[in-house]
């Protein structure tokens, strides 16, 4: 009866500070549509594939979702802590140009894990929790039309147990795996006779808070001369994987609070320009997170406000330095991803606590865009609100048409709809950034050449023709170019957006226009793969095309 009292008290402060309202003051714009009032599970972890579908998995001991099998399927297993007969799912494939989902039968507990996709476009999916936690798994994209497509396992595919590890592409096709609960380490898949072992990296010791380990999912970025630029706790490196060696070592980020998980913030790569320079230049943005000693604090009650800044550094500096920007409103375990046109999208969180059981409070439900290329303190626009708290264990991603797809929330550690401050959460969402408002659709180019799942060399100069309604007159186009990511717990693996032409523009017919792109000419740059084409005009970009760097 109390804890009833106490939720009903909380949403009824809720509601009077306006969390809930459909206005907020200042609001840029965008628009939110709810997509799926259910899937069947809390997305945790999602990524977008190449044929316009989304992997979507929770953890298997849950309990039972709300999602049966179908063809009355059932997953035996007597190693499962929860139910060791499920005939339920924890993994769907969420078709979005169609708007449907189908279950996905996955056999170990995929809990706070991690993954990435291959050059050719499967997803490459590892550890988990207690009998997942050396597993590896595949994800094979259907074909068009196909609904066969499933989760296959390899048991034993690490060296090591990879539990809130983080995975990252690298140049030569292959995926480097790095940390994990207790796990000072890192190593690759697949594995190769150069490379067949576990590797210790001490930077993860030096980082690991012995109260609470505050250097978990660290934030990775492959940088443009092909080392990692790796971020836990309050500190960086940039490593060089090749030869287990620290190349450089950046300073503390100011105020020296963590980032990391459980403190959450978020991080990305800032659009890379100037690709065909001797000396590109790389930066970081890390936003948000919890002051030290903010888990410990949550667990006893107390939830301590999160912090309000994002520290912004450039990587490839001979002496780097951060620089700090105050945010609109204090948030962790928000989302961040780059936008097509090279803003960055913060969205999801709270404003106080941390992540974990129950220890996040006052949900942010304003995204915020990020325009990295406006002087310091005009940066931040805060958007329209969505109506829906997305806390511990929610995720978003990017997709092809622009729009943000939101889902998960489910700080319980079982499904729980009732007498809890915020309920397990199945929906999906769309955020619209305010580019997609209809009264740019005159703005909005289409892209007519190449075609979709065009492949494209390293180095290749290539023309991408597109239509626009008004009429050009100088106005600025840009060519980029986007990596999707592997989100899960407030981090977007391997996302990175890359601008690839918009000088060289021609008029191609009426209403008809021709612009020069140059791939990029290394995979430091640009790890083969599927990516995002679009053309971006006046910020307002078209719908995206799939080009994969051979």
């Amino acid at each position: 009866m109390a804890q009833t009292m106490t939720v009903m008290l909380y949403y009824i402060l809720f509601l009077l500070l306006g969390f809930g309202t459909a206005n907020v003051a200042g609001a840029g714009g965008g628009k939110w549509q709810l997509l799926q009032k259910s899937i069947g599970i809390t997305a945790m972890h999602m990524q977008l594939l190449h044929n316009d579908r989304v992997v979507i998995f929770d953890r298997t001991d849950f309990g039972l979702s709300n999602l049966s099998l179908p063809n009355g399927q059932c997953r035996n297993n007597p190693k499962e802590l929860a139910v060791q007969v499920d005939c339920t799912a924890h993994s769907v494939e969420y078709d979005v140009p169609s708007n449907s989902f189908r279950p996905l039968v996955v056999q170990t507990d995929v809990w706070c894990s991690s993954g990435a996709t291959t050059p050719d476009g499967q997803l490459i999916q590892t550890g988990g929790f207690n009998d997942g936690e050396r597993r590896i798994r595949i994800f094979n994209p259907c074909n068009a039309g196909s609904t066969e497509c499933d989760w296959q396992e390899v048991d034993n595919g690490l060296l090591a147990r990879r539990w809130y590890a983080t995975n990252h592409r690298l140049p030569d096709g292959r995926q480097i795996i790095i940390g994990g609960r207790r796990q000072f380490n890192y190593e690759f898949y697949p594995k190769t006779a150069n490379a067949p072992n576990v590797y210790s990296l001490r930077f993860l010791v030096e980082t690991n808070d012995l109260k609470i380990e505050n250097n978990l999912y660290p934030f990775v970025h492959l940088n443009v001369d092909g080392n990692l630029f790796i971020f836990a706790n309050n500190r960086a490196i940039l490593f060089d994987y090749v030869n287990n060696k620290v190349v450089k070592t950046y300073p503390t980020i100011p105020g020296g609070d963590p980032r990391s998980y459980p403190s959450t913030g978020s991080s990305v790569l800032l659009p890379l320009r100037n690709l065909q320079s001797k000396a590109i230049e790389a930066e970081v943005l890390v936003c948000g997170g919890a002051p030290k000693g903010s888990y410990n604090q949550a667990m006893s009650g107390n939830f301590v406000g999160a912090l309000n800044t994002c520290a912004r550094i450039k990587i490839t500096d001979p002496n780097p330095q951060w620089i700090v920007e105050t945010m609109p409103q204090a948030r962790v375990m928000s989302d961040m991803l780059l936008l097509p046109n090279g803003n960055v999208v913060i969205i999801n969180g709270g404003a106080a606590g941390t992540a974990g059981w129950e220890y996040g409070r006052n949900p942010v439900l304003n995204p915020i865009i990020y325009r990295p290329d406006n002087p310091v303190g005009a940066r931040f626009e805060t958007q329209n609100p969505s109506s829906i708290p997305r806390m511990y264990h929610s995720t978003a991603i990017l997709l092809r048409d622009g729009r943000v797809l939101v889902g998960g929330s489910n700080p319980n550690i079982y499904y729980n709809f009732t007498g809890v401050l915020f309920p397990t959460e199945l929906s999906l969402e769309a955020f619209s950034p305010p580019y997609l408002d209809a009264q740019s659709s005159t703005l909005r180019p289409k892209i007519l050449s190449p075609s979709s799942q065009t492949k494209i060399a390293l180095g290749q100069r290539f023309t991408v023709q597109f239509t626009l309604a008004a009429a050009l007159n100088g106005s600025t186009v840009a060519v980029t170019m986007v990596a999707p990511s592997f989100t899960t717990h407030s981090f977007s693996m391997n996302q990175r957006l890359l601008v690839i032409g918009g000088s060289n523009v021609a008029a191609a017919g009426p209403s008809k226009y021709v612009v020069e792109a140059v791939a990029p000419r290394s995979g430091n740059l640009a790890p083969s793969g599927f990516y995002l084409l679009f053309v971006v005009h006046q910020e307002i970009p078209s719908e995206g095309i799939w080009v994969q760097i051979a």
